[in-house]
């Protein structure tokens, strides 16, 4: 019987297969050469004192035990051509996970995308970087995979509760990821490998019968006696189907606005804004693992911060150890930021959406937009950045000690934001009480984490697409929307799901349910 033991362990046995047998064999009191395989189900880093130690869960396998490697397949999906058809907005994690789930119940899946297919995104993301240029189906948020394919893939969720993790992180691993997914405490494919996985889960969703179409926005949903009866597209095309997953994403403000035009019940929903802050990588290894060189073993540190501010709480947001930060507007005359990192992290800084929890009081100055008075202001904020730093895709940028005390930066120097920086004190991109949280919560944030607060670090703002600013309703047990049948808000752009893999079990869900529907028929 395979013996499971958990222990901690310095980085240089955890990353050797012959230290670590070596380790094994003491604490068990066999010989190393008794030792067929260990298999490690857990690991994490433990950074708390001084010396650095690797948390390990391990499974051991002695001589003459059987072990076997797990091997994780594709379900064993049927043709779907002729089945009952399912339309699905949106070619992210929530639409493509409910397209491949929708497969596996039977039903057809026909998934519509704005953007352009994974490959085709990367012209339009160089057009962005270099040529200041906004294409408003294709950029970091459009396009197939969602905004996660080229901001990071970060696979972390604290979301356990709302569905299978596991089976998520098991489709990945099945589709190309590398199976550390399952093991690491905070999982991570990378940007540089995303698209070849999205890629493969797309040509699948076509190989059994879905279809996948690019460069298609949608423009009209059909309603008749508050029921769907299919779409419209911007091509003028007209798809019918009383089955509708809408898996849009965070920042497709036309689909609320359409929504709002045609009196379907929409709420404007709470989110976080703030600014994304830069330090060398190097910096962030020496405050988080207590030594001037981390070495080969460690990984690049990373970082999680909270603090309560003026009654609200100001904390880190997709933080990307040993990454960049990458320009994410999705209209022209508005800068947005967000960051990524490669799956080596091996970047020479590490950044951090640095964010305030807003709440709906805050949106008063544009109640007249209802519904939409949360996007609204996030919109007002990424106009004034992008008139403040010259009308580009440069962005506001401040040294972070400076923006402490109020004092505009003499310069900036070059940081990963590709597009530029121009130099602006914080505030005038900020309300007052914003401004003075953040500058009170990084003095808070240095005494936290010692080194923090330096002028070695340049804040970037904003960092505003943490979230839907809007909550598309939808019934707690048939995910149906509450007052339009067939109509299923699905993922980060309903706001139900906050990353990839909420995401993509979101979708899965609302797949389940269209089916279970369908039964009762």
């Amino acid at each position: 019987m395979p013996q499971e033991l958990i222990l901690q362990v310095t980085p240089e046995i955890a990353a050797n297969e012959v230290l670590l047998k070596e380790y094994l064999s003491k604490q068990i009191k066999v010989s190393v050469d008794k030792i067929q395989h260990v298999s490690i189900l857990k690991r994490s880093i433990d950074a708390r004192q001084k010396t650095v130690r690797i948390n390990l869960k391990v499974l051991i396998y002695l001589k003459g035990e059987q072990f076997q490697e797990t091997k994780f397949q594709i379900p064993d999906y049927k043709n779907v051509a002729n089945a009952q058809e399912v339309i699905v907005v949106g070619a992210g994690p929530a639409g493509l996970f409910a397209a491949l789930q929708l497969i596996e119940l039977g039903l057809k899946p026909i998934v519509i995308e704005r953007g352009k297919e994974v490959r085709g995104r990367r012209r339009d993301l160089k057009a962005i970087n270099v040529d200041h240029i906004v294409n408003e189906d294709s950029n970091y948020c459009f396009g197939e995979g969602g905004a996660g394919t080229y901001s990071d893939g970060k696979l972390y969720t604290r979301s356990k509760k709302r569905g299978d993790v596991t089976r998520i992180l098991e489709l990945f691993v099945a589709f190309g990821a590398t199976s550390d997914i399952l093991i690491d405490a905070h999982p991570h494919i990378g940007t540089n490998k995303l698209p070849q996985i999205i890629q493969d889960i797309r040509e699948k969703i076509i190989e059994f019968g879905g279809q996948v179409l690019f460069e298609t926005r949608l423009t009209d949903i059909l309603i008749k006696n508050n029921e769907v009866q299919g779409i419209v597209t911007e091509k003028g095309d007209t798809i019918l189907a009383n089955k509708l997953i809408l898996a849009t994403g965070h920042s497709a403000r036309d689909i609320y606005e359409l929504l709002d035009r045609k009196e379907v019940f929409i709420e404007a929903k709470p989110f976080a804004l703030g600014v994304r802050a830069e330090h060398p990588q190097s910096l962030i290894d020496s405050i988080q693992y207590s030594c001037d060189y981390r070495g080969e073993h460690l990984p690049p540190a990373p970082y999680s911060i909270v603090k309560q501010v003026n009654g609200r709480g100001m904390y880190s947001f997709c933080m990307c150890p040993g990454g960049v930060i990458a320009p994410c507007a999705t209209s022209p005359g508005e800068v947005v930021t967000n960051g990524w990192s490669p799956s080596k992290r091996d970047q020479a800084t590490a950044n951090s959406g640095i964010v305030i929890e807003l709440k709906l009081e805050d949106f008063k100055p544009f109640a007249k937009f209802g519904a939409l008075a949360g996007m609204e202001f996030q919109k007002s904020i990424e106009q004034k950045a992008w008139e403040l730093a010259g009308q580009t895709q440069k962005v506001p940028a401040q040294r972070m000690l400076d923006f402490t005390q109020n004092r505009v930066s003499s310069e900036i120097p070059k940081t990963s934001y590709v597009p530029g920086t121009t130099s602006i004190e914080m505030g005038q991109v900020f309300p007052e009480y914003l401004t003075q949280i953040l500058r009170e919560g990084f003095t808070e944030f240095g005494k936290s984490m010692r080194g923090y607060l330096t002028n070695e670090a340049i804040i970037h703002a904003p960092e505003s697409r943490t979230s839907s600013p809007v909550r598309i309703p939808r019934d707690l047990y048939t995910y149906e929307h509450l007052q339009i049948k067939g109509l299923y808000p699905c993922g980060e752009g309903a706001g139900y799901a906050g990353g990839i893999i909420s995401a993509a079990i979101d979708g899965e869900k609302c797949a389940i349910m269209i089916a279970e529907a369908l039964k009762k028929r």
